[in-house]
């Protein structure tokens, strides 16, 4: 017996490094590809290392990043290898990030759904999950973020409440919206022990307080000024981001790809059925698992009422626990059917054939060779045509560029990071006089973004690089603007319906 015990640990430890060695191939194969917003948290961070402080403009202590804990870490990770590559950087403790999620994804799935099987499918599932590659190879805190929040949700599983009050501090500072899951994992852990859990609070508090006392003493709130910018600046319909959450929950294997689109409203039927299915079973068997089950659909009814522009990587962080309620209701669906169907095997093989699928859908959604950038298989969603063609604009900026000029961008993560001008931000990230010329007039956009003649004329830069679909009603017919900018140059492109990205000199240069 001891044999066989020993024998079954050595599989299950090869199983476990198998699928932590696929989540690292996963996250180094594709190369980089990165997001404009990652370049925003690098020059936080290049600039943290080069004694200027926790600064995007010098000088200016405006927060702009949704993510000290990952400036923090790279600036560290800089400091300790003396690297200053941050795309490089962040590529390597993302592909790490990524290992410890797939890794804590097992462990959990297996205190979830009671087996291993369903935990390692889950875990497989999210090595190769484009919404999980895509913003690691893309430079995003993505991948920290959610091994914070499966190793709180472990932890909370497994009985270790002081680890939870770390690990909650942590997330915290890795992205606001942790706190859907940690509130859930808080709530249940105070209706455990009927009182409220006042020690794990001190020592959460305790990790806290360094960022809440220097936030607010830097930048007049610890919390960043990027949600209250983006609320107002972006133009959306109401339902809009309920729409694009139920097509997310709908389509977590990209079954679209072979079933259509009318396949949105009926796959998120069916796996909120599977997800219940799932999460109600592992409750029976471990009621303090129930925010594990609450947490997806909480995270979207959150962020449906919130309706924000939904970009890409907001949709990442409730997948892996959605993956686990999929995986664990298809082997509890599996195994009820053994007793309809007198065959042993059923269930291996039905959540098998679903196992395959799944992957296969997946693997679908990635390319063996991009047609941008590095010539390597990468999942389609690493798009980043729009991120180099900021680095060209960036060149013609720097080609005229003097110092102690002024750039002015919609998106502001590439430009600002090549150039390293003083950058005049349009949406307010890091330029808060901009957010009053918001809400502005309807009538000025095209798409869900638009620039007014009157910011970029008030913040009175001395370059300017857009989308022309940014300006195509509000800035570039002003006669105001025409009379102080000529055109330096267009690249050709119909990213978001644009003709062209524009760059702009003042005419009196």
């Amino acid at each position: 017996m001891a044999c066989v015990d020993k024998r079954t640990i050595r599989a299950e430890w090869l199983l476990i490094t198998v699928l932590l060695a696929v989540a690292v191939l996963a996250r180094l194969l594709p190369g980089e590809r990165m997001v404009d917003d990652a370049y925003i948290t690098f020059r936080y961070a290049r600039n943290l290392v080069a004694g200027r402080g926790f600064v995007y403009n010098p000088g200016e202590w405006v927060l702009g990043t949704t993510t000290p804990l990952y400036t923090l870490l790279l600036a560290g990770s800089a400091l300790a290898t003396g690297s200053r590559d941050f795309p490089a950087l962040a590529l390597a403790i993302n592909a790490l990030s990524g290992a410890a999620s797939v890794g804590l994804l097992y462990g959990l799935g297996k205190r979830f759904a009671g087996r291993k099987a369903p935990a390692a499918a889950t875990a497989l599932l999210w090595a190769v999950a484009p919404y999980s590659v895509s913003f690691a190879v893309g430079g995003m805190e993505t991948d920290l973020t959610v091994t914070l929040l499966l190793a709180a949700a472990y932890a909370h599983v497994t009985k270790h409440p002081r680890a939870l009050a770390a690990l909650s501090a942590l997330a915290l500072l890795a992205r606001p919206d942790t706190a859907i899951l940690l509130g859930l994992l808080w709530l249940d852990l105070t209706l455990t022990r009927r009182r409220l859990p006042w020690r794990e609070g001190l020592i959460a508090l305790a990790l806290l307080s360094p960022w809440l006392v220097f936030g607010a003493l830097a930048f007049g709130s610890p919390l960043t000024g990027s949600i209250a910018a983006k609320s107002v600046t972006y133009r959306l319909d109401p339902a809009e981001g309920l729409v694009r959450l139920i097509q997310h929950y709908s389509n977590p294997f990209f079954g679209d790809a072979l079933l259509g689109q009318a396949w949105h409203l009926a796959g998120f039927a069916v796996y909120l059925l599977l997800g219940g299915l799932g999460g109600l079973r592992a409750i029976r068997r471990n009621r303090s698992v129930w925010p594990v089950l609450a947490y997806p659909y909480l995270y979207l009814i959150v962020f449906a009422a919130a309706n924000p522009l939904i970009f890409r990587w907001y949709l990442s962080p409730p997948l892996p626990f959605y993956f686990l309620l999929i995986f664990a209701g298809v082997w509890t669906v599996a195994g009820d059917a053994i007793r309809l169907i007198p065959w042993a095997a059923i269930r291996n093989s039905l959540f098998a054939i679903f196992t395959i699928a799944a992957l296969a859908l997946t693997l679908n959604a990635w390319d063996l060779h991009s047609d941008h950038g590095p010539d390597r298989p990468a999942p389609e969603m690493a798009w980043f045509e729009l991120e180099l063609l900021y680095a060209q604009a960036s060149d013609v900026v720097l080609a005229h560029a003097q110092p102690g000029d002024t750039l002015c961008a919609g998106d502001i993560g590439v430009l600002g990071y090549r150039t390293d001008l003083r950058i005049l931000d349009t949406v307010g990230l890091v330029t808060p006089e901009s957010r009053r010329h918001y809400p502005t007039a309807p009538d000025i956009y095209v798409i869900n973004y638009a620039i007014p003649a009157d910011l970029v004329l008030a913040l009175n830069p001395d370059y300017i690089v857009i989308l022309e679909v940014y300006g195509r009603r509000g800035l570039l017919p002003d006669p105001r603007f025409q009379s102080q900018y000529r055109l330096l140059e267009k690249f050709e492109t119909d990213i978001y319906g644009s003709d062209g990205m524009l760059v702009f000199q003042r005419a009196s240069y």
